[in-house]
């Protein structure tokens, strides 16, 4: 594939659909956890939900890492400097090290006054710790497979990882049952069995991305000059990557927000909503796939100073999202009890995750402007602009529907209408701004570079 000179609506295809199927398999990896979650207790299930903000910080670093990655590489690709290419490659290795020991200091010291925010039982705390603990500990081995990963998706590269998730699933699913409920001479491990299952994929996983990126011919050119630490280079790794973190880390701020009003209702209407969230995220694949392609795509064409390559990428795949979002709401809503069942036999929380679901399904087809907008600024390098609407998404728009809630005096029902409201405001306003920013900013660096005659 070309980059900068094929089809764009074929390339946002090809390099979409290997990243959805990859993504798909890294939320069942979730799902399974879940499914089995419930099989030990409401509780357990009750406490790996609401780990989710906890473990969500090494997912926001993971993403940053990844997103500085592959637009710094596919821009310098774009550019044709191989030094640049090389160097930031390097570089987003060292940094990705350096930063995983920060987020695992963090996770360990933190992570029971989070449990505790939540208005969590003892008992809940006590499960979720077990599980969050072995994850953190582990935090290295997700930082290192992104960081390597993103020069592979830097080339257009989507497949690698995809076989990489996709083994890791069928590996989740051998390890799980062996692990929580013991075998042989393998004793019963709980809901810490869950989070050693996890580390053990990731090692494999790891193992798997370092042997494709080695054969690299790119890489082969590695040489002692590319490894020795340079300034310059983590400067623009770190203001790349932090604030997409940084901004990140406030969807973990806002399901804590959220998780503290619902649980109001008590621990099952939590258990309830946090497997209502994962049906959610299986629905949402089809955007984070096609938030892939179009970062690797903008990224290369922007360093070619392709402008109107990159405005035709952004608008073909909003059209594409849409489109599938529409009907994955139709779906949700009308299976929303049926597909709440896999993971609880209770009613009480199959009945809170349906209605939860039956409310999500209106605002599915909001999304991806979200997801989409900041891709393209990502690639753009400005993800000064995605923490920006990150912010306004994922904390100022949850303490505003949570003091109407609380104001009000909210049921669990309204609290969502509120949120869902709240988000078709959010996604309208920003898709005003990034049309302003194609007519006002893309359109006036286009026209210095090609003036008319």
């Amino acid at each position: 594939m070309n980059l900068l000179k094929d089809n764009i609506p074929k390339l946002v295809r090809k390099l979409a659909l290997p990243a959805m199927v990859g993504t798909l398999f890294q939320t069942l990896y979730n799902i399974v956890d879940t499914f089995f979650a419930g099989k030990i207790s409401p509780e357990a299930l009750s406490a790996l939900s609401k780990s989710f903000p906890i473990y969500f910080i090494i997912v926001a670093t993971s993403i940053g890492v990844t997103v500085a990655g592959t637009a710094l590489i596919g821009n310098s690709i774009g550019e044709k400097d191989k030094d640049k290419t090389l160097n930031y490659f390097t570089h987003i290795i060292f940094y990705g090290i350096l930063v995983s020991i920060i987020i695992t200091y963090l996770g360990l010291s933190y992570a029971e006054k989070v449990f505790y925010l939540m208005g969590s039982t003892n008992e809940v705390i006590s499960l979720g710790l077990e599980y969050t603990n072995v994850i953190y500990l582990g935090s290295v081995l997700f930082i290192l497979v992104v960081a390597l990963n993103s020069f592979l998706h830097a080339e257009g590269d989507t497949k690698t990882y995809r076989n990489v998730l996709v083994l890791s699933f069928f590996l989740n699913i051998i390890l799980n049952p062996i692990l929580i409920f013991g075998f042989l001479f393998i004793p019963a491990m709980g809901v810490k069995g869950i989070g050693i299952a996890t580390i053990i994929a990731q090692s494999v996983s790891l193992i798997v991305i370092l042997l494709k990126v080695l054969k690299n011919n790119r890489v082969k050119e590695i040489n002692k000059n590319f490894l020795i630490p340079k300034f310059i280079f983590f400067k623009n790794i770190f203001f790349q990557s932090m604030p997409i973190t940084v901004s990140i880390c406030g969807y973990a701020l806002a399901a804590a927000i959220i998780f503290t009003y619902v649980g109001q209702s008590g621990e099952y209407a939590a258990a309830g909503y946090g497997a209502g969230t994962r049906i959610e995220q299986v629905v949402l694949l089809p955007i984070l796939g096609i938030n892939t392609a179009i970062i690797s795509i903008i990224a290369q064409n922007y360093g070619a100073k392709n402008f109107n390559r990159i405005k035709e990428t952004y608008i073909t795949a909003i059209k594409y999202a849409f489109m599938i979002m529409v009907i994955s709401g139709i779906i949700v809503f009308i299976t929303a009890g049926i597909i709440t069942s896999i993971f609880s036999n209770d009613p009480e929380v199959i009945e809170y995750g349906k209605r939860y679901l039956k409310i999500s399904a209106f605002v599915l087809p909001a999304y991806p402007v979200f997801f989409l907008s900041n891709g393209f600024f990502m690639a753009l390098k400005k993800s000064e602009m995605a923490m920006i609407s990150n912010f306004f998404r994922n904390v100022l728009n949850p303490i505003v529907v949570f003091y109407i809630a609380k104001y009000i005096d909210a049921s669990f029902n309204t609290f969502f209408w509120i949120w869902v409201g709240i988000n078709w405001f959010f996604s309208i306003s920003y898709f005003l701004i990034i049309i302003y920013y194609f007519k006002n900013r893309l359109g006036k660096s286009r026209a210095i570079l090609n003036p008319s005659p």
